[in-house]
């Protein structure tokens, strides 16, 4: 166990989290996001081209996610904070379901969509209303707001401060995700050598990297046995039948 009292979870999530409540993600087999081509809501290029059509395109994703619920293995993680667990999320994902579900400890690598930024300070951030984000709504230093979400070909800002956390895990579990995107895929290399880890995904068999232990369920079925497992002999033990 690492310095901290309690035992440290450290959990990777990704679209299949946040799939089981309701909210289409950007799957690479057909490039499209909600039948858009990426390249024409997710860049910086796509902004400066067309900002009206990509600022358009993060409200409806923003009223999407206002309307879904966290799901059971949304809760499941919550619970077992609340049960006296250390319990650290790192996500892919830019809904706040995990904060919606209870858990206090969520680092978003890709950013949080119910926020929006500054276009010159990234820095500068603010939560969006129900109006949405317009053409004209300035931050404090007079620049357009944007979407405060890591658009492709931009730094993930937020990474060197994930790979801390990882580093301090007792037990790493990836839920939802094939960690197949850089340089959230690096993530697990940064996990102290004597800490177990989990994958829950359908696809697990078939994602799963060396040294990672399979569970081939939906995260809603997958994670919810483990964290009663976790929390009947509070400990991070992988049990007998992963």
């Amino acid at each position: 166990m690492s310095e901290h009292q309690a035992p440290h979870l450290v959990v990777l999530t990704g679209a299949g989290i946040s799939a089981e409540s309701g909210l289409k993600t950007f799957r690479d087999g057909d490039g499209l996001w909600e039948n858009h081509r990426v390249q024409d809501v997710a860049t910086p290029e796509a902004f400066a081209r067309d900002p009206e059509t990509v600022l358009r395109f993060y409200d409806a994703r923003r009223e999407q996610t206002r309307q879904a619920t966290p799901n059971a293995a949304h809760r499941a993680l919550a619970e077992l904070e609340q049960a006296g667990f250390q319990v650290s999320v790192i996500t892919q994902n830019i809904d706040d379901l995990h904060e919606r579900a209870g858990s206090r400890d969520v680092l978003h690598l890709h950013g949080e969509i119910l926020m929006s930024r500054s276009s010159a300070d990234p820095n500068l951030r603010y939560p969006v209303g129900r109006k949405g984000i317009r053409l004209g709504d300035l931050c404090d230093k007079g620049s357009q707001l944007r979407p405060d979400v890591v658009w492709f070909g931009e730094p993930v800002p937020r990474y060197a401060q994930a790979c801390e956390i990882v580093a301090e895990a007792d037990l790493v579990l990836v839920v939802g995700t094939s960690l197949a995107v850089m340089p959230a895929a690096m993530l697990l290399d940064q996990a102290p050598i004597e800490a177990p880890c989990l994958l829950v995904d359908p696809q697990a068999e078939s994602l799963v990297p060396r040294g990672v232990r399979a569970i081939s369920q939906f995260a809603s079925q997958g994670v919810p046995p483990l964290v009663e497992h976790w929390r009947q002999v509070g400990a991070l033990w992988v049990p007998d039948w992963v």
